[in-house]
């Protein structure tokens, strides 16, 4: 196989010509960068990229840790990081966990290993303590708020999303509300669970725990919590559902059952899917693209300046009202 010296002298150029072509440095000349190149292709050059690692320190990868890749919710915050990624000429490594602690723990130990440059973790079950232990070997950036850590952070208020579609469905005229999670020992579940509280306190309204149905990830849980609130001796008029597509199955259900929408059900979703557009669902934009987006930037910046402090970053969510209220 050729090596740089070879490519140089067949090229006319010098050694480090060839090396700063190679590296895409900016200081050659259009003339010799053709000739190295035109050169390397009549060579068939390949790159050691196990050598360039090792002289540069960076692997150009960055792990992606999500539990599901067949979600929503997950496929909008890719979108975000994949755009992002693919501008700074970075490959992204998807980690699927299944929220299981030791394949979360194979991500990070990615991290002490060298095999990447910094992980983006999208959800969780690893307590936050264990994933600042690694922040020594490298940057991470979580898409959920933690509070000041060692690691970084991009996030909107789930409290203030929450209490702002339960506002909604009151302005509405509702006091019977229910509502959906995907799983019951999230952070943003454990506070929407304490707002729901205070608010049905404030209302004088009992908590009914029927009313809180977990497990909802997509259309067929959706379809299957309509199932469940048919059969319920009472009902909630409204309901705050956990992504538009568990939102979607659970209107498809009500109108194959003859429940009207909002007259007999009001429903809010959540990430302002294309679907919930197309159902006109209303919903909380909660900036899913954007915050995939902004969590690669923090990351990139650590990467290339690793002394940098932590960084929490809060953005905007948005309620968009359509006709399912």
């Amino acid at each position: 196989m050729a090596n740089i010296k070879e490519i140089a002298k067949l090229a006319g150029v010098s050694v480090s010509t060839v090396s700063r072509v190679l590296n895409d440095h900016p200081y050659v000349s259009e003339d010799k960068r053709a000739r190295v190149i035109e050169t390397m292709k009549q060579l068939k050059y390949a790159r050691n990229m196990n050598a360039v690692h090792l002289i540069t320190g960076k692997t150009k990868n960055v792990a992606i840790m999500l539990p599901f890749i067949n979600h929503a919710y997950f496929s909008l915050l890719m979108e975000g990081i994949g755009g992002e990624a693919l501008a700074n000429h970075y490959r992204l490594v998807l980690c699927q966990t299944g929220y299981e602690p030791d394949k979360e723990r194979e991500v990070l130990e990615m991290l002490r290993n060298r095999e990447i440059d910094g992980i983006i973790v999208l959800s969780t079950a690893t307590p936050v303590e264990r994933i600042e232990e690694y922040c020594s070997y490298g940057p991470i950036v979580c898409c959920q708020e933690a509070g000041k850590r060692a690691f970084s952070s991009v996030y909107i208020d789930h409290s203030r999303a929450f209490r702002s579609a339960m506002e909604c469905l009151i302005a509405k005229g509702h006091r019977h509300i229910g509502f959906t999670v995907g799983r019951m020992d999230s952070p943003s579940t454990r506070a929407r669970i304490d707002v729901y509280r205070k608010i049905l306190a404030e209302l004088g309204e009992p908590l009914r725990e029927e009313w809180i149905l977990d497990g909802c990830l997509g259309m067929e849980e959706g379809a299957a919590i309509m199932q469940r609130l048919w059969d319920m001796p009472e009902r909630p008029s409204g309901m705050l559902v956990t992504g538009d597509h568990v939102a979607a199955g659970l209107v498809w259900e009500a109108g194959r059952r003859g429940v009207s929408i909002p007259e007999e059900l009001a429903v809010i979703g959540f990430d302002n899917q294309p679907i919930g557009k197309m159902l006109g669902l209303t919903t909380i934009d909660n900036r899913l693209y954007e915050m995939g987006a902004e969590a690669f930037r923090i990351l990139y910046s650590h990467i290339q300046e690793p002394n940098q402090e932590s960084v929490q970053r809060e953005l905007d969510f948005e309620l968009i009202e359509r006709s399912s209220v």
